[in-house]
């Protein structure tokens, strides 16, 4: 049978319930802090499906591209053009189309071996500052929104070409490619290279004419660069940088070595005269020698014995056919 509790032991209970409350309350906090200190937030709307170095690759990769781009238009225009990288970030497609401003100047591009298709688009108001610039025009800012006109946009044609050759320079370290314009476009809202909600990496450019100042962005869908985002790592961008400078500097060198004047001379045979029999040789006498008939002349570098050879003609020029490289040195 239950044992029924009387007032006196209720009290007892809920007294000692009473006094071990407080401790309990106070750890509760604690553990609940930690938990929530080890949860790291992530925004579905916005995956980072490119790390961090990668993306720092990328950021080395347009760096160089903002020193090349800065160059050739700098040519192009016959004046200053100072091009900074601004940043290299991962949005959804949608969000960059909304981000363009209308009318644009947008191009389309294949960039084989990449999948897909990519974005350059320039600001509107460096586009009429360089074509301004193109016929003649000075410092004066420009403030204009409509569409290009067809002589505009050919001269913006031009312009777009010379930056489509410096992407190729600045991707050959990590994946040769070759691009190729597919579509101009002056409403964002009529471009649909990715679905919408698609992760595209976004690299900003700053360019300043003048006192013009705006962007030249490129879109490269995630889907354009998963099949080489191995290759995008620092270890591979140095080691490809390496080899670039090995390939150069060995260029270098032999254009700088086909440019210096070396006396060569072939010796055909040799002996040894007394001196009195040498003073006393005239025209028509004939002086034998220790080397065969058939035996190969030696070609002289230099003052270094560097090959054998056959004399002859080459033409109607004196020439020589070299048989073997002198793989020793004749000791004096």
């Amino acid at each position: 049978m239950a044992k029924i509790l009387s007032q006196n032991e209720i009290d007892a209970l809920l007294t000692t319930v009473s006094a071990s409350e407080p401790d309990s309350i106070l750890a509760t906090p604690a553990a609940d802090q930690d938990e929530t200190r080890a949860v790291a937030t992530y925004d579905f709307k916005h995956p980072n499906r490119v790390s961090k170095d990668q993306v720092r690759t990328l950021e080395n990769m347009h760096d160089n591209l903002a020193a090349q781009i800065g160059s050739t238009l700098s040519a192009t225009l016959r004046t200053m053009v100072d091009v900074d990288l601004i940043s290299v970030d991962q949005i959804n497609f949608s969000e960059y189309i909304m981000s363009l401003v209308s009318p644009s100047c947008s191009y389309t591009i294949s960039a084989e071996p990449l999948e897909g298709l990519c974005i350059i688009d320039f600001n509107p108001t460096l586009t009429f500052a360089f074509i301004d610039r193109m016929f003649g025009g000075g410092q004066k800012i420009l403030e204009i929104e409509r569409e290009l006109t067809p002589i505009e946009k050919k001269v913006t044609a031009r312009i777009a070409d010379k930056a489509y050759r410096d992407l190729e320079k600045s991707w050959e370290n990590i994946v040769p490619i070759k691009i190729e314009q597919k579509s101009f476009e002056t409403n964002p809202q009529f471009i649909r290279i990715v679905p919408a909600g698609e992760t595209v990496i976004v690299v900003s450019l700053q360019l300043k004419l003048f006192n013009t100042t705006g962007l030249l962005t490129i879109c490269y869908p995630y889907v354009s660069l998963e099949g080489h985002l191995t290759k995008l790592t620092a270890q591979s961008w140095i080691d490809a940088t390496k080899k670039k400078n090995l390939v150069e500097s060995r260029d270098i060198n032999k254009e700088n070595i086909s440019k210096v004047d070396i006396p060569v001379s072939l010796i055909l045979a040799r002996t040894k005269l007394k001196m009195r029999d040498f003073l006393n040789l005239k025209i028509g006498d004939v002086v034998t020698t220790d080397t065969k008939i058939n035996a190969p002349s030696e070609l002289i570098v230099g003052e270094k014995k560097k090959y054998l050879c056959r004399p002859g003609l080459y033409g109607r020029r004196q020439a020589c056919k070299i048989e073997e490289i002198y793989s020793f040195i004749r000791k004096e």
